[in-house]
């Protein structure tokens, strides 16, 4: 699982460190892909495989289908970590995620997110007030 949140800026040539925690877990190779609001998942190699089973059983007939998966694997890279503990960042994923200099790179339980830091912000800015609500649609039926 990853959770937590780091702040790392990125470079000129498209490099950012990722948190040791989070390279230990991702091991040797790792897939970075568009994420949904402006940001970059990145999957360790098994979890990148359960989610392309799960892409799997989407419907080819389906034209949502076709354009998320389109969308989604035409982004995807498979990226390894220099001995600085730095990846390098393609320049289409960079344009997709807006990343300018500073970045936050957080946990999400399955994937690891990378922001550009005034997105992260902005995002925080406008869902913290309502998670409270959030919370409790996404948990009504559920006893924690």
């Amino acid at each position: 699982m990853f959770m937590g949140e780091y702040h790392h800026n990125i470079d000129e040539k498209g490099r950012i460190v990722i948190p040791t925690k989070f390279r230990e877990a991702l091991q040797e190779e790792f897939v970075i892909a568009k994420g949904m609001e402006k940001c970059l998942y990145v999957y360790s190699m098994k979890d990148w495989q359960n989610l392309v089973e799960t892409l799997n059983t989407l419907p080819f007939t389906k034209k949502d289908a076709r354009t998320f998966i389109r969308s989604f694997f035409s982004g995807a890279t498979v990226s390894e970590f220099d001995r600085q503990g730095r990846t390098t960042i393609t320049s289409p994923l960079i344009k997709h995620a807006e990343l300018q200099k500073e970045c936050v790179i957080i946990g999400a339980n399955d994937r690891i997110e990378i922001w550009d830091k005034t997105l992260w912000d902005e995002f925080l800015a406008t869902n913290e007030e309502h998670l409270s609500d959030i919370a409790e649609d996404l948990f009504m039926d559920v006893n924690l």
